[in-house]
């Protein structure tokens, strides 16, 4: 049986934590595998925000493709995935993907999936927005692409930055149907502290 797939680009946004978890959660799900597309930019992000070489990134992948890569097999609408999500997304790949500028393999991927009508989640990291952004936002959200800011959470009551981290992970997790163990929803137990 064919796992199902699902394609991570990382933009050289702030927020690299995130699509670490995401990368770790999803070993969890046997099923699934994960295919990877690390920007330039998001090597020297990651340098930043954590402990992990590109390469420990990579590791954590099920496939990893080189962003420059205009022919490998996320490139085309041939290839069955379940969708994509991009986790940063910068302002700059947020404005390509609006625009159809798809001058790199991160960019291709998420043209794909616009066209094939799979689910793309991006991962918004910018503050304040301006006008061009929000036009892009409103522009994608309008092809059905899932706009999700990287944006902190209080209602589950998070005792560091890590559950918030996780918390961002799970809502990506749940666009694609799959449940982040530990994941707190509102109703559940939540509401009622």
């Amino acid at each position: 049986m064919q796992k199902k797939r699902l394609i991570i680009g990382v933009s050289g946004a702030s927020g690299l934590p995130v699509a670490v978890v995401l990368l770790e959660a999803m070993r969890l799900f046997p099923a699934w595998e994960t295919h990877l597309i690390l920007s330039k930019g998001a090597e020297r992000t990651l340098a930043c925000e954590t402990d992990l070489t590109p390469d420990a990134m990579r590791a954590l992948a099920g496939h990893s493709h080189d962003p420059e890569d205009s022919g490998a097999s996320v490139a085309s609408g041939t290839f069955q995935a379940e969708g994509m999500a991009i986790v940063p997304c910068s302002m700059k790949s947020l404005a390509g993907i609006a625009c159809g500028y798809a001058d790199n393999l991160l960019l291709r991927a998420a043209d794909v999936c616009l066209k094939e009508r799979r689910p793309l989640v991006l991962a918004v990291r910018e503050t304040p927005l301006h006008v061009v952004h929000l036009t892009n936002m409103r522009r994608l959200a309008g092809m059905g692409t899932v706009i999700m800011p990287l944006m902190m959470n209080f209602y589950s009551h998070p005792s560091c930055i890590e559950d918030m981290t996780r918390h961002m992970a799970g809502k990506i997790l749940d666009v694609f149907g799959l449940e982040m163990p530990g994941f707190r929803r509102w109703g559940n137990d939540v509401s009622s502290q």
